[in-house]
């Protein structure tokens, strides 16, 4: 069972500024961490209802919740969350772990096992 750490990036006032951060050195330190199996990310290209306006979302997605837990414990992890700091990226982003629905109802009921959220840092 995969879990997934997403971040949602919060329209900044500078876009091409933001993204030639983010991916200039942040999508490449995150990618660094052990463990991560995909690093999924999307531009919002129109978004419908709802506040605040998002600019970008991204899913890092682990093949399970005890990588997912090992890997935000990492270095490689840190050096990532620093970087989003250090340019501002970190007053933008909402994040959270997610696991597929369905996954793990038999070891503790709908949603699955108790417990099994990671405390991540920053990503």
């Amino acid at each position: 069972m995969t879990a997934s750490f997403f971040a949602l990036y919060r329209t900044p006032d500078d876009p091409a500024d933001f993204e030639s951060h983010y991916f200039g050195t942040h999508v490449p330190l995150v990618e660094r961490t052990p463990g991560l199996v995909e690093n999924r990310v999307h531009r919002v290209t129109r978004q419908l209802v709802g506040k605040p306006a998002y600019h970008l979302l991204a899913e890092l997605v682990f093949a399970s919740p005890e990588a997912m837990k090992e890997a935000i414990r990492t270095p490689e992890w840190a050096a990532a969350g620093e970087d989003l700091s250090s340019w501002g990226g970190m007053e933008l982003v909402t994040m959270f772990t997610a696991e597929p629905h369905g996954a793990g109802e038999e070891a503790g009921g709908p949603g699955g096992a108790a417990g099994s959220d990671p405390q991540p840092g920053a990503e």
